[in-house]
């Protein structure tokens, strides 16, 4: 691990501590709002609220794995001899990745769905998979070519949810419309940016400035692509729950009149 400065370490333990609180709020959001949700798009809200809370409990070991594996000396930031966990990152990916696809197929509902989800959830599990070992290579080489490979699953994801859909996005409503477009477009905008992140070290960036880069920017595509894109599909599924006909009555207690 770098030798970091107090600056470099407290950004990168607040961003964090900032992404766990994040996912934390987003996963009781889920759970409370989806009794306002047709049922039959409940399971797309369900699946936003497990990606959160693995997300979310991974933070957690992350910062706990940060914390140990430095150590304050002569104003410094040093090794403790402790490694840093970052695989917690790459387990997190494996399983809320394919729900992240699977999530915005349920809440779109084409005729298809069960086929495609399974397809999709597949490349997806394949892209972080075979990214994993570009990330802990030494050798720049090593990390471009898996980096090159798992690019292949992403690319055909993106293929699929942007032009494979086209039937089921004529039946949805104008607004519903946007806010799928909107989706698909805050996911590919967020698994854009991973890539950009990993391939930092082969730009040159190196040493203290290279880890403070990744975790922060990880950090910031995790929030946008997890929390972020939960709210999105929460509105879909809230769109498309009005036009269905569904209103959604809170139900109220009574308050006890003070002369009964």
């Amino acid at each position: 691990m770098p030798e970091l400065s107090i600056a470099q370490y407290d950004l990168v333990y607040n961003m964090f501590s900032f992404t766990f609180a994040t996912l934390l709020a987003a996963f009781i959001f889920f759970i409370l709002v989806r009794s306002q949700l047709a049922p039959q798009y409940r399971t797309a809200m369900i699946m936003s609220a497990l990606v959160v809370a693995v997300a979310g409990y991974h933070y957690f070991r992350i910062l706990e794995s940060w914390s140990a594996a430095f150590t304050l000396q002569d104003g410094v930031y040093v090794a403790s001899g402790q490694p840093f966990n970052d695989a917690y990152r790459y387990i997190d990916w494996l399983l809320t990745v394919p729900l992240l696809v699977a999530e915005l197929i349920y809440v779109i509902n084409p005729r298809n769905r069960g086929r495609l989800t399974f397809t999709l959830a597949t490349a997806a599990a394949l892209m972080v998979i075979l990214g994993y070992p570009g990330e802990i290579a030494t050798d720049m080489g090593t990390r471009a070519l898996w980096g090159f490979i798992s690019t292949l699953p992403f690319l055909y994801l993106v293929y699929v949810l942007f032009t494979g859909l086209g039937g089921a996005m004529q039946e949805q409503t104008p607004q519903g419309r946007i806010l799928i477009r909107n989706a698909r477009l805050l996911l590919l905008a967020t698994w854009g940016f991973y890539p950009i992140v990993y391939l930092l070290p082969i730009f040159g960036v190196s040493g203290s400035a290279a880890i403070v880069a990744v975790q922060v920017g990880y950090c910031i595509a995790d929030v946008a692509a997890k929390a972020g894109y939960g709210l999105l599909i929460y509105a879909i599924a809230s769109e498309k729950s009005k036009a269905a006909g569904w209103k959604y009555e809170a139900v109220t207690t009574p308050v006890p009149s003070p002369m009964s």
